[in-house]
């Protein structure tokens, strides 16, 4: 009868411990969503990402593409502005600086034969610096051309994107910035180029110093009746 009483005491306590068992494991299965949360979070905190959650009960695939192609088109079109700015402005300091030296250029061959020495040097020097700065600001907007033209690459993808994923707002708000952003270079290129051509006819990028050449002129001139005199 004992023996009958301590298997049955040991036969309660495993019933008690399955039991036990199977509540624990419904409470975590039941704390599984929360987990799921919590961990994505923390996935999401420590690998940088910065999306939606990969699944929702409540949003479709569908709208997290949209939403994600939103983001896309807001990135491109932040990145083509900034290029945009950066080209226009080294375009138009460009611009200025070719300006500049045509006018020196201009001034210094006009009144060449009224400078001193000095004031010649002076002048003379303000057009190599000139110069010198022409090509760094020309060097500046091509490196800036470069990255404009991958961020209008990278705007009409992300229109295309948007379009296909039926963000039609973002798609046709990316289309309006970068027609916007394409005519503003192209003023702005029309511009350089007239520039541009004004420079190579002026010659005042490439010209030599004159007060060498009227140095040598006057010293020709002074010589030849010194010549005449010595045959008389």
């Amino acid at each position: 009868m004992a023996l009958f009483r301590r298997k049955a005491f040991a036969l309660g306590c495993f019933a008690a411990s399955v039991l036990s068992t199977t509540n624990r494991t419904r409470h975590m299965l039941g704390r599984l969503p929360s987990l799921i949360k919590r961990n994505w979070i923390s996935l999401s905190v420590s690998g940088g990402l910065c999306a939606v959650p990969f699944v929702q009960d409540t949003v479709s695939h569908e709208a997290l593409i949209r939403r994600a192609s939103s983001l896309v088109t807001d990135s491109a079109n932040t990145y083509l502005s900034q290029t945009t700015l950066a080209l226009v402005d080294s375009l138009n300091e460009y611009i200025n600086a070719v300006h500049t030296l045509i006018t020196l250029h201009r001034s210094y061959v006009a009144n060449i034969n009224k400078l001193n020495p000095t004031q010649e040097n002076t002048i003379w020097q303000m057009i190599v610096s000139k110069r010198q700065e022409i090509i760094a600001r020309r060097n500046d907007w091509k490196k800036f051309e470069t990255s404009w033209l991958t961020a209008v690459d990278l705007s009409e993808l992300a229109m295309e994107a948007a379009f296909n994923a039926g963000a039609d707002q973002s798609s046709a708000a990316a289309q309006t910035n970068l027609q916007m952003a394409q005519s503003q270079v192209e003023q702005v290129r029309q511009r350089s180029r007239e520039t541009e051509k004004e420079l190579k006819n002026s010659k005042a990028e490439d010209s030599e110093r004159l007060q060498t050449s009227l140095t040598s002129a006057t010293q020709e001139e002074e010589e030849i009746p010194e010549a005449y005199l010595r045959e008389d």
